[in-house]
């Protein structure tokens, strides 16, 4: 089952300038969750591109089927395909799309930034440490009915999974773990922006990355009324409006 399935999950490509943007949505979502941002992006001339992380926007058992290095190996490609076509290219994503952008960062110091929405580095629910085991008991939970969007239309622009997948959960632990390792290696500039709202990140997570990431061009930006999907939310605008904001000043 998923949440409004009347969304396309698929992945998107907008043509644009010279200047590209690599959008990565989060775990169990797809696309649709960083449309808003990307059209908005668009249509102030860049090139952006939207890929579909392998296991998402199918079936939770397909899902379950895939590894962290399944996730990294598709980002990277998606990273080499959008540098054939622009110049220069950013690499952004939200929550474990934030991890996968990290790591990209790690291993590519030329990014000329990297944008982290509700960055995934610590997580709210302490039940992911344990799924090494729990993934042998339950393959997939129901999702908490709770959320902690502002904007009552937020939802419907996202398509997401009704259940929570174990064994790619143990898979979003090692990564942040490693990711966790990585981030003195960051050195590229960083946007990072999250909200005192979020429910699904822990409220340490966003300064935690911020003080450990190696980049000397950092900056930590607070929202007080979006929920952790705070590219749907009610100040997408605005995140948008910052997020070309900092590629404009990074991109010569």
């Amino acid at each position: 089952m998923t949440r409004y399935p009347h969304l396309d999950p698929s992945a998107f490509f907008l043509e644009g300038g010279p200047t590209g943007v690599l959008l990565i949505h989060g775990f169990t979502g797809s696309p649709p969750e960083m449309r808003l941002v990307g059209d908005a992006l668009h249509q102030r001339g860049l090139t952006v591109s939207g890929p579909l992380l392998p296991g998402h926007g199918t079936t939770v058992e397909d899902m379950n089927r895939h590894k962290w290095t399944d996730w990294t190996d598709h980002v990277e490609q998606a990273l080499t395909d959008l540098r054939a076509r622009c110049e220069r290219v950013f690499a952004g994503g939200l929550s474990m799309g934030t991890l996968l952008t990290l790591y990209l960062a790690a291993h590519h110091p030329d990014l000329p930034g990297a944008i982290l929405y509700s960055p995934a580095t610590v997580v709210a629910d302490r039940l992911i440490y344990l799924t090494p085991v729990f993934k042998y008991v339950m393959r997939q939970r129901p999702k908490s009915a709770d959320h902690d969007l502002t904007d009552p239309e937020a939802e419907k622009r996202l398509w997401s999974y009704d259940e929570y997948p174990t064994f790619p959960a143990h898979e979003l632990l090692k990564l942040q773990v490693r990711v966790r390792r990585l981030l003195p290696q960051v050195t590229c500039p960083l946007l990072i922006i999250h909200s005192t709202l979020d429910q699904a990140i822990h409220p340490s997570s966003a300064r935690l990355t911020y003080e450990r990431a190696g980049s000397t061009d950092k900056e930590l930006v607070t929202l007080h009324n979006s929920g952790h999907c705070l590219t749907v939310d009610s100040e997408w605008e605005f995140v948008a409006e910052k997020t070309y904001e900092f590629i404009q000043s990074h991109a010569n």
